[in-house]
């Protein structure tokens, strides 16, 4: 079983200042298909540091932590799916003419050996994946 670090960019045409709430757990719902999070506690701001929420998918439950945050240029987030995998997922904005740089880290580590050879499989398909995320943001946006 191996931790996988994986990194990968994608454009986006908003400022950082504007993009930075694509990333966001309520803001995902804008143009993540069957993107659902549930606040045990509703928050005034679901980036401020130590907000937890929670996914389903694919028959798995993950917990979500807001770990830090630096409006508008990055947050992060550890991630939870018990018996799984756990880890961190980082976003980071960078000003470009265009509008921002989104670089998108996912750092997981698989808890089981079936979890290990999931993540393998996610890890070869991450540049797909992040492609996925432009287009549809593109979509969201147009």
């Amino acid at each position: 079983m191996n931790r996988r670090v994986l990194s990968a960019a994608l454009d986006v045409p908003l400022p950082p200042e504007e993009a930075f709430r694509l990333f966001t757990a309520r803001g995902e719902r804008d143009w993540v298909p069957g993107w659902d999070p549930v606040f045990p506690v509703e928050p005034p701001d679901d980036t401020a540091p130590g907000t937890v929420w929670l996914t389903s998918a694919d028959e798995e439950e993950t917990t979500w932590v807001v770990v830090s945050r630096d409006f508008p240029r990055s947050v992060s987030y550890a991630r939870i799916t018990p018996g799984v995998r756990a880890g961190t997922v980082t976003v980071a904005l960078a000003a470009t003419e265009a509008g921002s740089e989104v670089t998108v880290t996912y750092d997981m580590t698989p808890l089981t050996p079936t979890a290990a050879q999931a993540l393998d499989d996610f890890a070869a398909d991450y540049p797909s994946f992040i492609r996925s995320w432009a287009e549809l943001i593109a979509a969201h946006l147009s």
